[in-house]
C-alpha cells in the first residue's frame, strides 16, 4: 500500500536538495521576471553629478535674504543651463543661471528657485530678460539632487536571488548594463496517460475524453517561468509508457497525469518502478490524494492524478515550488489571505481540503465562499475561482464566520492588493 503522508511532509520530500539550474547571460529586457545570479555592485554614483530637481534659476542662497512678493530680489541672468550639457558659466554674487530639470548645478550655485517663485510665470512665452525677480527666501540645497543620491559607487545594489522586476532592470540600465546573469529556466516534459484520453482535435470514441491536463499543466509551467514540452498521450501499455518516459528524461523535470492510483489499468506506477527510483504516496489532501515522486533517468519526476482539478491543485503544491527553486527563487510560498467564511464548508474526508473559492473585499475585511461545484473533475470550479480556501486536515466542518486561509490563484494579480 502507498505510504500515507501529510501535505507539508510531501512538499519537504519533493523539494529536498533542489538547487538552481546553471546560469546564463541574456539581454536585459529578456531578463524581466528572471532571478539574478550575481551580486551587482555600483561602479559609479547615480546620478553622477549634482543637478537641478526643478526648472528654475540656480542661485546663491545668500543672495535671497529678505525676498518676498512685495520686495523681490533682482538678480542678473548670465546664462542658460539646459539638461544634457556641462554648466555654462559660474554663479557669482548677484547673478543667476536659468536651469532646467536634470541639468548640472553650475559652480557657485547652492540652491534652485523654481520658476513659480519668480516673475518667469508672468512673462510672455519665449520672452527673455537680462534679470529675474525672485519672490522667495530659501536655504541652500533646496531643489538640488546630490551626486549619488540614488546609488553610491561601491554599494551593493542588487543581491543574487533578486527577482528582476521593472525597477531592477532600470537600475541595471542606469549602471550601464546591457545584459544580466540569471539562473536558467527548467524544461518540463508533460505526458498524459490512459486509453481514455484523446487529443483535443481527435474524434472521440465511446468512453473517451479530450486531454485538458497537458494544456493546463503546460500553461502553468510557462506562467511560472518554465519551458513546457508536450509529449502527448501514452496508452495503457508498458511498451508505450516506457518509450514515452524515456523521451521525457531529456527535460529537467518530468510531469505525468493519471495512472498513479490503485486501479487495474493505472500502469504508470508499475512502469516507473522498473525505470527509476519512484515512491508512491497517498497524500492527506483533497483533491489529489495519489502522488508519485522520485527520479527518472536522474531527473525529478512527479506523477500527478488524472482528474483535472486534482492535477491542477497537485501542481500548485508540488510542481510549482520545484519550478521556482530551479530558477533560483528563494521564496516559493504564496502570500496567504485571511478571509472570513460567508457560508459553511464541509470536509467529510478529513484530509486537508483545497476548496476553489471566491474572495471579495467586505466592509470589515476579506470574505470568502466556495466557487461553483467542487468535484475533482470539474475544471470550471477553478475557472470561476480566485483562490484556494484551505480547510485544515482533521477539520470536518468550517462554519460560516470562521477566519480561514486562502491561497490566491496565479492569474489574478492584485487580488485584494496582493501581488
Amino acid at each position: 500500500m502507498p505510504h500515507l503522508i501529510g501535505v507539508a511532509e510531501a512538499q519537504a520530500l519533493v523539494l529536498d536538495g533542489v538547487a538552481p539550474l546553471a546560469t546564463e547571460i541574456i539581454p536585459l529586457l529578456d531578463a524581466l521576471g528572471r532571478v539574478l545570479a550575481e551580486d551587482i555592485v555600483a561602479d559609479a554614483d547615480i546620478p553622477p553629478f549634482r543637478n537641478s530637481a526643478m526648472d528654475g534659476y540656480a542661485v546663491r542662497a545668500a543672495d535671497l535674504a529678505g525676498a518676498r512678493r512685495g520686495t523681490p530680489v533682482r538678480l542678473h541672468v548670465t546664462a542658460e543651463g539646459p539638461a544634457g550639457y556641462a554648466p555654462r558659466g559660474m554663479v557669482m554674487p548677484g547673478t543667476a543661471i536659468r536651469i532646467m530639470t536634470g541639468a548640472p548645478l553650475p559652480p557657485g550655485a547652492d540652491t534652485v528657485v523654481r520658476f513659480e517663485d519668480t516673475d518667469e510665470t508672468g512673462r510672455p512665452a519665449g520672452s527673455t530678460r537680462p534679470e529675474v525677480e525672485i519672490y522667495v527666501e530659501q536655504p541652500a540645497w533646496v531643489n538640488v539632487r546630490e551626486a549619488g543620491e540614488d546609488i553610491r559607487a561601491g554599494a551593493l545594489v542588487l543581491r543574487a536571488g533578486t527577482v528582476l522586476h521593472p525597477p531592477a532592470l532600470g537600475i541595471l540600465a542606469s549602471l550601464g548594463r546591457l545584459t544580466a546573469t540569471v539562473y536558467g529556466r527548467p524544461s518540463v516534459a508533460i505526458l498524459s496517460t490512459g486509453d481514455e484520453v484523446a487529443y483535443p482535435g481527435a474524434t472521440l470514441r465511446p468512453g473517451q475524453i479530450r486531454d485538458s491536463n497537458s494544456y493546463t499543466l503546460a500553461a502553468l509551467v510557462r506562467h511560472y517561468g518554465g519551458v513546457p514540452r508536450l509529449l502527448g498521450i501514452a496508452r495503457d501499455s508498458a511498451a508505450d509508457l516506457t518509450s514515452a518516459l524515456a523521451a521525457a528524461c531529456a527535460a529537467d523535470l518530468v510531469l505525468t497525469s493519471g495512472g498513479v492510483s490503485v486501479g487495474d489499468y493505472d500502469m504508470v506506477k508499475d512502469v516507473l518502478r522498473t525505470q527509476g527510483a519512484i515512491r508512491l504516496w497517498q497524500v492527506r489532501m483533497k483533491p489529489g490524494r495519489p502522488l508519485a515522486f522520485g527520479r527518472l533517468g536522474g531527473k525529478p519526476f512527479l506523477g500527478l492524478p488524472g482528474n483535472p482539478v486534482a492535477a491542477y491543485v497537485s501542481f500548485e503544491l508540488f510542481a510549482r515550488p520545484l519550478i521556482l527553486l530551479f530558477q533560483g527563487h528563494q521564496e516559493w510560498r504564496k502570500a496567504i489571505i485571511r478571509a472570513r467564511l460567508t457560508e459553511d464548508v464541509e470536509n467529510q474526508s478529513g484530509r486537508q481540503h483545497y476548496v476553489r473559492a471566491i474572495v471579495t473585499q467586505g466592509p470589515a475585511g476579506p470574505l470568502v465562499r466556495p466557487a461553483h461545484e467542487q468535484g475533482a473533475g470539474i475544471l470550471t470550479s477553478v475557472l470561476h475561482a480566485n483562490g484556494l480556501l484551505i480547510v485544515p486536515e482533521g477539520v470536518t466542518n468550517a462554519a460560516a464566520g470562521t477566519l480561514v486561509d486562502v491561497e490566491p490563484l496565479h492569474w489574478l494579480p492584485g487580488l485584494l492588493g496582493l501581488p
